[in-house]
């Protein structure tokens, strides 16, 4: 089945998303969709979409590109040159500005563009794939059974001497070998059967994390509990680029702060009464304390302080969060490229 681009139509009930490109002829028969977030960051994004050109994945794919700044809308340029020579697929601008906005966008853009399609994947427009990885994931998804497949993001340091820290809490992946594994955290390398969506309630990710960030850990944590299988692929590399300014002792504390109140919002919801979200909230404060044994621990251990830090500061985020104090990393004012 073939659309051309004014055909198109994008979700009835959401009409302040504009299709901005789209190939010449879409065909909506494809089973596999990769959706990409994109938000100001042109540069890096024509590199992810370059490393989606060149898989070597016998499936045919479309790409679904969400542009989540809609005055400068400085991404459509770049998705519309892949969309007519490379890729095929569209691209929308998503006005309502955040995170959590622009995921759903693209998944929803994707589902509803694409009705057979059953494989939906997502990368970051700050990351590139391995050649390979697309396959990976595919073969994955068809041999395991699992409902959601995750692999490994390793950082690519702008500065070479931060190389160090490609095993920091804050870049290291999960798992190390593949196989079945409880959940997995992030959506920068994963890939979410059509069912998984049809299981949850609308919209997928809660945009209560937002501009917090976090709301795919939620989404994992939410699929967990309604019983979904994962599987992680150690071989479906993709690769992350880390400018200087993600690689500073204030980063990674911010880093840090916003993991530990993510942990403690995930947790909340699942609190059932006032009593539980109150002992959680104690639990976090006791958590304080604690850190300081693990991060010493860490100190002995690993050899360095950045690393040594990091349970204080999740520990740290998650009271303030339990007292109403949280940081807005995905607030458009507080984003540098």
């Amino acid at each position: 089945m073939a659309m051309t681009g004014p055909e198109l139509a994008v979700g009835g009930r959401r009409d302040d998303r504009a299709v901005a490109a789209v190939s010449p002829a879409l065909d909506t028969g494809i089973d596999t969709v990769v959706c990409i977030p994109s938000f100001r960051r042109p540069t890096n994004l024509r590199k992810t979409l370059e490393s989606l050109a060149a898989q070597r994945a016998a499936r045919r794919v479309a790409v679904v590109v969400v542009e989540n700044d809609a005055a400068k809308s400085e991404s459509v340029p770049v998705a519309a040159e892949f969309l007519r020579t490379s890729l095929h697929g569209l691209c929308v601008v998503e006005p309502r500005q955040g995170n959590v906005h622009a995921i759903n966008a693209a998944f929803e853009t994707a589902r509803e563009s694409f009705p057979l399609a059953v494989n939906f994947l997502m990368i970051d427009d700050d990351e590139i794939a391995s050649p390979g990885w697309l396959d990976a994931m595919l073969r994955a998804a068809d041999t395991s059974g699992a409902d959601i497949v995750g692999g490994p993001v390793w950082p690519d340091f702008d500065d070479a001497l931060k190389c160090g820290l490609r095993n920091h809490p804050a870049f290291a992946p999960a798992y190390d070998a593949s196989g079945p594994v409880p959940v997995i955290y992030g959506s920068g390398n994963c890939l979410i059967r059509r069912s998984v969506f049809e299981r949850l309630a609308e919209p997928s990710f809660d945009l209560r994390f937002n501009l917090l960030g976090g709301g795919d850990t939620d989404f994992f944590w939410r699929c967990r509990e309604a019983g979904m299988k994962f599987h992680w692929v150690a071989e479906a590399v993709i690769n992350e680029t880390v400018p200087p300014g993600r690689t500073s002792l204030r980063w990674l504390a911010a880093r840090g702060l916003r993991i530990g109140a993510i942990n403690y919002h995930v947790q909340r919801k699942v609190a059932p009464n006032a009593w539980s979200r109150f002992a959680l909230t104690l639990k976090m404060l006791a958590a304080l304390p604690l850190s300081l044994l693990r991060a010493f621990r860490l100190a002995l251990t690993a050899h360095k302080a950045t690393v040594a830090m990091h349970p204080m500061t999740v520990a740290v985020g998650s009271a303030l969060a339990a007292i109403g104090i949280e940081p807005q990393p995905y607030k458009a004012s507080k984003i540098v490229p």
